[in-house]
């Protein structure tokens, strides 16, 4: 395992791009909550018709995505990158999908739960 985590969950060279990683905390900036970082996307991957409905800022499709585990609720988002920011506050997520996704939490970061094939 390398130091850098980002660098350790996202392989391939377009994903080295994003800012943001999984098990990252993070606080969207228009809606202004608080999530968890459980995939990256390197571009937009939902159809036109989602973008047309959701995406009211219409943020760039080729930058990268984020699916985030939202704090205190049931439900997951999928925000672009421009959107979120680092959260100051690094208290653990509060959402049911946590620990089937992440296998602990070192009051920075979640750590990934090993794939299987």
């Amino acid at each position: 395992m390398t130091d850098n985590i980002a660098e350790e969950y996202i392989g391939n060279s377009k994903m080295k791009e994003a800012k943001f990683y999984i098990g990252q905390i993070v606080h969207h900036k228009r809606f202004d909550y608080r999530g968890v970082i459980f995939g990256v996307d390197s571009c937009f991957s939902h159809s036109e018709e989602w973008y047309d409905m959701v995406a009211m800022s219409r943020p760039p499709k080729d930058k990268p995505w984020y699916r985030v585990l939202v704090d205190n609720a049931e439900h997951t988002t999928y925000v672009a990158e421009q959107n979120l920011e680092d959260s100051d506050d690094l208290k653990s997520i509060d959402h049911p999908l946590v620990n089937a996704l992440f296998e602990g939490f070192d009051g920075e970061r979640y750590r990934p739960r090993q794939k299987v094939n």
